[in-house]
Protein backbone atom coordinates (compact mmCIF):
# COMPACT_ATOMS: atom_id res chain seq x y z
CA UNK A 1 0.00 0.00 0.00
CA UNK A 2 1.25 3.55 -1.00
CA UNK A 3 1.46 5.47 2.41
CA UNK A 4 1.33 9.25 2.17
CA UNK A 5 4.08 11.30 3.29
CA UNK A 6 3.06 14.23 5.86
CA UNK A 7 4.45 17.11 6.50
CA UNK A 8 3.87 17.69 10.41
CA UNK A 9 3.79 21.33 11.71
CA UNK A 10 4.25 22.29 15.53
CA UNK A 11 5.57 24.74 17.55
CA UNK A 12 5.15 28.56 15.75
CA UNK A 13 5.16 32.00 16.86
CA UNK A 14 2.12 32.87 18.56
CA UNK A 15 1.67 32.75 22.18
CA UNK A 16 -0.41 29.34 21.57
CA UNK A 17 3.53 28.01 21.18
CA UNK A 18 3.51 25.47 24.11
CA UNK A 19 -0.12 24.17 23.29
CA UNK A 20 1.12 23.48 20.08
CA UNK A 21 3.51 21.06 20.83
CA UNK A 22 1.03 19.17 22.93
CA UNK A 23 -1.10 18.42 19.82
CA UNK A 24 1.71 17.33 17.81
CA UNK A 25 3.10 15.15 20.41
CA UNK A 26 -0.50 13.26 20.83
CA UNK A 27 -0.97 13.69 16.72
CA UNK A 28 2.81 11.81 16.38
CA UNK A 29 2.07 8.83 18.96
CA UNK A 30 -1.34 8.17 17.57
CA UNK A 31 -1.23 8.85 13.83
CA UNK A 32 -1.63 5.22 11.86
CA UNK A 33 1.94 4.71 10.55
CA UNK A 34 1.02 1.81 8.19
CA UNK A 35 -0.71 4.46 6.11
CA UNK A 36 1.20 7.78 6.55
CA UNK A 37 5.05 8.64 6.30
CA UNK A 38 5.48 12.19 9.05
CA UNK A 39 8.31 14.66 8.17
CA UNK A 40 7.34 16.50 11.58
CA UNK A 41 8.55 20.35 10.82
CA UNK A 42 9.10 21.96 14.06
CA UNK A 43 8.86 26.22 13.99
CA UNK A 44 10.62 27.86 16.89
CA UNK A 45 9.17 30.99 18.51
CA UNK A 46 11.43 32.68 16.33
CA UNK A 47 10.34 31.39 13.34
CA UNK A 48 12.66 29.27 12.34
CA UNK A 49 12.34 26.22 10.87
CA UNK A 50 13.47 22.76 10.83
CA UNK A 51 13.06 19.21 10.17
CA UNK A 52 13.17 16.87 13.37
CA UNK A 53 14.03 13.74 13.80
CA UNK A 54 14.57 13.17 17.15
CA UNK A 55 12.39 11.60 20.06
CA UNK A 56 8.73 12.63 19.67
CA UNK A 57 8.58 12.83 23.91
CA UNK A 58 11.36 15.45 23.46
CA UNK A 59 8.53 17.95 21.63
CA UNK A 60 6.13 18.44 24.32
CA UNK A 61 8.18 20.59 26.75
CA UNK A 62 10.27 22.08 23.43
CA UNK A 63 13.55 20.15 24.53
CA UNK A 64 13.36 19.13 20.75
CA UNK A 65 14.79 22.56 19.92
CA UNK A 66 18.33 21.70 21.38
CA UNK A 67 18.47 17.93 19.34
CA UNK A 68 22.17 17.88 17.73
CA UNK A 69 20.85 16.86 14.13
CA UNK A 70 18.04 19.50 13.18
CA UNK A 71 18.25 20.69 9.37
CA UNK A 72 16.55 23.82 8.52
CA UNK A 73 13.66 23.21 6.25
CA UNK A 74 10.54 25.01 4.64
CA UNK A 75 7.78 24.41 2.48
CA UNK A 76 8.27 25.64 -1.18
CA UNK A 77 5.82 28.55 -2.17
CA UNK A 78 6.36 27.11 -5.67
CA UNK A 79 3.55 24.80 -7.14
CA UNK A 80 4.23 20.95 -6.32
CA UNK A 81 7.84 21.94 -4.99
CA UNK A 82 7.07 20.09 -1.49
CA UNK A 83 9.84 20.92 1.39
CA UNK A 84 13.38 21.26 1.19
CA UNK A 85 15.25 20.39 3.68
CA UNK A 86 19.06 21.82 3.44
CA UNK A 87 21.38 18.94 4.14
CA UNK A 88 25.10 19.55 4.49
CA UNK A 89 26.14 20.35 0.92
CA UNK A 90 22.89 20.22 -0.73
CA UNK A 91 18.94 21.41 -1.14
CA UNK A 92 16.97 18.07 -0.86
CA UNK A 93 13.45 18.03 -1.91
CA UNK A 94 10.98 16.27 -0.07
CA UNK A 95 7.42 14.64 -2.12
CA UNK A 96 4.99 16.03 0.21
CA UNK A 97 1.43 14.56 -0.05
CA UNK A 98 -0.30 16.73 2.51
CA UNK A 99 0.58 19.37 5.65
CA UNK A 100 -0.96 18.53 8.90
CA UNK A 101 -0.62 22.26 10.45
CA UNK A 102 -0.59 21.29 14.03
CA UNK A 103 -0.66 25.30 14.97
CA UNK A 104 -2.55 27.21 16.96
CA UNK A 105 -3.41 30.89 16.45
CA UNK A 106 -1.29 33.71 14.57
CA UNK A 107 0.60 32.40 11.64
CA UNK A 108 -1.00 28.46 12.11
CA UNK A 109 -4.24 29.32 12.64
CA UNK A 110 -4.94 32.36 10.84
CA UNK A 111 -4.90 31.47 6.95
CA UNK A 112 -1.25 32.27 6.77
CA UNK A 113 0.12 28.77 6.68
CA UNK A 114 -3.19 27.77 4.40
CA UNK A 115 -2.14 30.24 1.97
CA UNK A 116 1.06 29.03 1.61
CA UNK A 117 -0.06 25.78 0.99
CA UNK A 118 -2.70 26.98 -1.67
CA UNK A 119 0.32 28.74 -3.08
CA UNK A 120 2.45 25.40 -3.13
CA UNK A 121 -0.36 23.55 -4.53
CA UNK A 122 -0.32 21.16 -1.57
CA UNK A 123 -3.61 19.53 0.47
CA UNK A 124 -3.72 20.90 4.03
CA UNK A 125 -5.67 19.59 6.86
CA UNK A 126 -8.71 21.92 7.65
CA UNK A 127 -10.21 25.25 6.74
CA UNK A 128 -8.17 26.81 3.94
CA UNK A 129 -7.11 30.69 3.92
CA UNK A 130 -10.39 32.64 3.95
CA UNK A 131 -12.35 30.26 5.88
CA UNK A 132 -9.28 30.54 8.55
CA UNK A 133 -8.74 34.17 8.57
CA UNK A 134 -12.19 34.61 9.30
CA UNK A 135 -12.90 32.21 11.95
CA UNK A 136 -9.57 33.31 13.69
CA UNK A 137 -11.10 37.16 13.99
CA UNK A 138 -13.95 37.42 15.89
CA UNK A 139 -15.60 40.35 14.70
CA UNK A 140 -15.70 39.17 11.25
CA UNK A 141 -17.12 35.60 12.21
CA UNK A 142 -19.82 37.73 14.57
CA UNK A 143 -20.86 39.86 10.72
CA UNK A 144 -21.32 36.02 9.39
CA UNK A 145 -22.97 35.07 12.35
CA UNK A 146 -25.18 38.17 12.42
CA UNK A 147 -25.93 36.84 8.78
CA UNK A 148 -27.64 34.11 9.95
CA UNK A 149 -29.81 35.07 12.75
CA UNK A 150 -28.09 32.90 15.30
CA UNK A 151 -27.74 35.42 18.87
CA UNK A 152 -24.27 36.26 19.98
CA UNK A 153 -23.07 38.30 22.89
CA UNK A 154 -23.46 42.39 21.95
CA UNK A 155 -20.04 43.43 21.49
CA UNK A 156 -17.88 46.64 20.72
CA UNK A 157 -14.98 46.66 18.41
CA UNK A 158 -12.39 49.15 20.02
CA UNK A 159 -9.20 49.75 17.50
CA UNK A 160 -5.62 50.19 19.19
CA UNK A 161 -5.13 53.74 17.41
CA UNK A 162 -8.79 54.70 18.47
CA UNK A 163 -7.70 53.87 22.25
CA UNK A 164 -4.58 55.54 22.26
CA UNK A 165 -6.17 58.56 21.10
CA UNK A 166 -8.30 58.78 23.06
CA UNK A 167 -9.15 56.16 26.19
CA UNK A 168 -11.35 57.89 27.98
CA UNK A 169 -14.15 58.02 24.77
CA UNK A 170 -13.46 54.30 24.65
CA UNK A 171 -14.18 53.59 28.43
CA UNK A 172 -17.17 55.88 28.44
CA UNK A 173 -18.92 54.01 25.33
CA UNK A 174 -18.60 50.56 27.06
CA UNK A 175 -19.75 52.00 30.52
CA UNK A 176 -22.89 53.93 28.36
CA UNK A 177 -23.27 50.77 26.51
CA UNK A 178 -22.79 47.97 28.97
CA UNK A 179 -23.16 46.51 32.63
CA UNK A 180 -20.55 44.97 34.47
CA UNK A 181 -19.20 42.55 34.18
CA UNK A 182 -18.07 42.41 30.47
CA UNK A 183 -15.16 39.97 28.69
CA UNK A 184 -12.46 42.01 27.18
CA UNK A 185 -11.03 39.84 24.24
CA UNK A 186 -8.67 40.34 21.53
CA UNK A 187 -9.88 39.54 18.21
CA UNK A 188 -7.65 37.47 17.11
CA UNK A 189 -5.88 35.08 19.85
CA UNK A 190 -7.21 31.06 20.35
CA UNK A 191 -6.68 29.68 23.79
CA UNK A 192 -8.39 32.58 25.91
CA UNK A 193 -5.49 34.01 25.42
CA UNK A 194 -5.40 38.14 26.62
CA UNK A 195 -9.00 37.64 27.89
CA UNK A 196 -10.13 39.13 30.56
CA UNK A 197 -13.33 39.70 32.66
CA UNK A 198 -13.85 43.19 33.73
CA UNK A 199 -15.83 43.71 36.98
CA UNK A 200 -15.53 47.28 37.40
CA UNK A 201 -14.71 51.12 35.59
CA UNK A 202 -11.60 50.94 36.81
CA UNK A 203 -10.17 47.52 35.57
CA UNK A 204 -11.31 47.87 32.48
CA UNK A 205 -8.69 50.02 31.07
CA UNK A 206 -5.73 47.61 32.12
CA UNK A 207 -7.59 44.69 30.53
CA UNK A 208 -7.93 46.55 27.28
CA UNK A 209 -4.33 47.08 27.34
CA UNK A 210 -3.99 43.77 28.27
CA UNK A 211 -5.37 42.65 25.36
CA UNK A 212 -4.55 45.15 22.82
CA UNK A 213 -0.82 42.89 23.35
CA UNK A 214 -1.97 40.41 21.44
CA UNK A 215 -3.39 42.21 18.86
CA UNK A 216 -4.18 45.50 17.69
CA UNK A 217 -8.32 44.88 17.35
CA UNK A 218 -10.45 44.28 20.58
CA UNK A 219 -13.53 43.55 21.25
CA UNK A 220 -15.72 44.83 24.31
CA UNK A 221 -18.34 42.00 24.75
CA UNK A 222 -21.50 41.41 27.03
CA UNK A 223 -21.34 38.92 29.60
CA UNK A 224 -23.75 36.21 29.46
CA UNK A 225 -24.53 34.12 32.34
CA UNK A 226 -24.03 30.84 30.68
CA UNK A 227 -23.12 27.10 30.69
CA UNK A 228 -20.44 26.49 28.36
CA UNK A 229 -21.20 23.82 25.60
CA UNK A 230 -19.03 22.65 22.60
CA UNK A 231 -19.72 20.69 19.49
CA UNK A 232 -17.42 18.95 17.32
CA UNK A 233 -17.82 19.18 13.03
CA UNK A 234 -16.23 17.20 10.80
CA UNK A 235 -16.18 16.76 7.13
CA UNK A 236 -16.30 19.10 4.09
CA UNK A 237 -19.24 19.43 2.33
CA UNK A 238 -21.87 16.94 4.67
CA UNK A 239 -20.11 17.52 7.87
CA UNK A 240 -20.11 15.62 10.88
CA UNK A 241 -21.82 17.01 14.01
CA UNK A 242 -20.55 15.97 17.32
CA UNK A 243 -22.76 15.45 20.70
CA UNK A 244 -22.61 18.34 22.73
CA UNK A 245 -19.99 18.52 25.70
CA UNK A 246 -20.32 20.70 28.90
CA UNK A 247 -17.12 22.40 30.41
CA UNK A 248 -17.29 23.37 33.90
CA UNK A 249 -14.72 25.71 34.40
CA UNK A 250 -12.46 26.00 37.81
CA UNK A 251 -12.42 29.79 37.16
CA UNK A 252 -14.34 31.94 36.87
CA UNK A 253 -14.29 31.49 32.75
CA UNK A 254 -12.20 29.00 30.70
CA UNK A 255 -8.54 30.64 31.12
CA UNK A 256 -5.79 29.59 29.19
CA UNK A 257 -4.56 28.00 33.03
CA UNK A 258 -7.82 25.87 32.73
CA UNK A 259 -7.60 24.48 29.72
CA UNK A 260 -3.68 23.66 29.58
CA UNK A 261 -2.09 23.96 32.74
CA UNK A 262 -4.00 23.31 36.06
CA UNK A 263 -6.30 20.52 34.48
CA UNK A 264 -9.55 21.69 37.17
CA UNK A 265 -12.01 22.10 34.96
CA UNK A 266 -14.35 19.58 34.08
CA UNK A 267 -15.69 18.27 30.87
CA UNK A 268 -18.95 16.17 30.58
CA UNK A 269 -19.71 14.72 27.37
CA UNK A 270 -23.23 14.24 26.40
CA UNK A 271 -23.90 17.57 28.44
CA UNK A 272 -26.94 17.56 30.73
CA UNK A 273 -29.12 20.00 28.37
CA UNK A 274 -32.46 19.50 26.75
CA UNK A 275 -32.65 17.30 23.59
CA UNK A 276 -34.20 20.50 21.89
CA UNK A 277 -31.54 22.54 22.92
CA UNK A 278 -28.60 20.33 22.11
CA UNK A 279 -30.28 19.77 18.47
CA UNK A 280 -30.67 23.09 18.02
CA UNK A 281 -26.93 23.77 19.17
CA UNK A 282 -25.91 21.10 16.57
CA UNK A 283 -27.84 22.70 13.58
CA UNK A 284 -26.60 26.21 14.27
CA UNK A 285 -23.09 24.95 14.81
CA UNK A 286 -23.60 23.38 11.50
CA UNK A 287 -25.08 26.10 9.87
CA UNK A 288 -21.89 28.20 11.26
CA UNK A 289 -19.07 25.83 9.71
CA UNK A 290 -20.68 26.18 6.53
CA UNK A 291 -21.43 30.08 6.47
CA UNK A 292 -17.49 30.33 7.88
CA UNK A 293 -16.67 27.98 4.47
CA UNK A 294 -14.53 25.57 7.05
CA UNK A 295 -13.42 22.25 6.03
CA UNK A 296 -11.57 19.56 7.66
CA UNK A 297 -12.84 20.40 11.41
CA UNK A 298 -14.10 22.97 13.85
CA UNK A 299 -14.77 23.35 17.38
CA UNK A 300 -17.83 25.49 18.19
CA UNK A 301 -18.41 27.18 21.43
CA UNK A 302 -22.19 28.45 22.68
CA UNK A 303 -23.10 29.43 25.83
CA UNK A 304 -26.67 28.18 27.48
CA UNK A 305 -28.06 30.73 29.99
CA UNK A 306 -28.33 29.37 33.38
CA UNK A 307 -31.66 30.77 33.49
CA UNK A 308 -33.41 31.25 30.51
CA UNK A 309 -31.73 28.12 28.44
CA UNK A 310 -31.67 30.77 25.90
CA UNK A 311 -29.02 29.51 22.98
CA UNK A 312 -25.93 32.30 22.47
CA UNK A 313 -23.09 31.31 20.22
CA UNK A 314 -19.22 32.34 21.80
CA UNK A 315 -16.99 31.42 18.73
CA UNK A 316 -15.52 28.67 16.18
CA UNK A 317 -11.80 27.28 16.44
CA UNK A 318 -10.62 25.96 12.64
CA UNK A 319 -8.02 24.32 14.66
CA UNK A 320 -8.64 23.32 18.38
CA UNK A 321 -7.08 22.02 20.65
CA UNK A 322 -6.14 18.54 19.64
CA UNK A 323 -4.74 16.27 22.12
CA UNK A 324 -6.15 12.96 22.96
CA UNK A 325 -7.76 14.59 25.67
CA UNK A 326 -8.88 17.49 24.20
CA UNK A 327 -12.72 18.28 23.70
CA UNK A 328 -12.82 18.21 20.32
CA UNK A 329 -11.40 14.44 19.95
CA UNK A 330 -13.20 13.68 23.02
CA UNK A 331 -16.55 14.28 21.88
CA UNK A 332 -16.08 12.04 18.71
CA UNK A 333 -14.65 9.45 20.73
CA UNK A 334 -17.83 9.56 22.72
CA UNK A 335 -19.76 9.01 19.33
CA UNK A 336 -17.26 5.79 18.63
CA UNK A 337 -14.42 7.64 16.34
CA UNK A 338 -10.83 6.96 17.86
CA UNK A 339 -8.29 9.17 18.18
CA UNK A 340 -6.10 7.82 15.03
CA UNK A 341 -9.42 7.57 13.21
CA UNK A 342 -10.16 11.09 13.12
CA UNK A 343 -6.32 11.69 12.40
CA UNK A 344 -6.66 9.57 9.70
CA UNK A 345 -10.06 11.49 8.43
CA UNK A 346 -8.96 14.53 8.69
CA UNK A 347 -6.16 13.62 6.09
CA UNK A 348 -8.17 11.86 3.64
CA UNK A 349 -10.86 14.77 3.97
CA UNK A 350 -7.75 17.36 2.99
CA UNK A 351 -6.29 15.23 -0.04
CA UNK A 352 -10.18 14.54 -1.52
CA UNK A 353 -10.82 18.70 -0.93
Amino acid sequence: MHKLKICLLFGGVSPEHDVSLQTATSILKNIDREQFDVLPVGITSSGKWFLYEGPVNDIEDNSWENYPYLKPAFISPVANEGLLVFEAECIKKERIDCVFPALHGKDGEDGSIQGLCQLANLPCVGSLLTASAVSMDKSMTKAVVNGLGIRQADFILVLESEFSRHPEKIVKRVVDHFDFPVFVKPAGTGSSVGISKVKSEGELESAIMLAFEYDSRVLIEEFFNGREIEVAVLGNDDPLVSVCGEIVPGDEFYTYDDKYINGVSVAHIPADIPQETSDNIREAARRIYEANGCAGLSRVDFFVHKHTGEICFNEINTLPGFTDISMYPKLFIYGGISYPEIITRLIHLAVKA
